[in-house]
């Protein structure tokens, strides 16, 4: 497994923004996120610190391998 470091739900946001993914609606402190091609949409916590096991699954919502997330930190 590789190691997650602990970001905020905006750093989250904002590295999922250069993977071609747009925010669609917020609902009090959760963000939803779509992206067209190849369709995905997932709901990010806008939190000063995601869990873990929350990170790792909207990684893998998106698509992208957890590699490829730290990339676009």
């Amino acid at each position: 497994m590789s190691f997650l470091p602990r970001i905020s739900g905006q750093e989250c946001i904002d590295a999922l923004r250069k993977a071609n993914f747009s925010v669609l609606r917020q609902a009090g402190s959760h963000i939803v996120l779509k992206r067209t091609t190849p369709f995905a949409q997932l709901v990010v916590p806008d939190h000063k610190e995601l869990d873990t096991g929350t990170l790792r699954a909207i990684i893998r919502q998106s698509g992208l391998s957890v590699d490829e997330f730290l990339k676009l930190l």
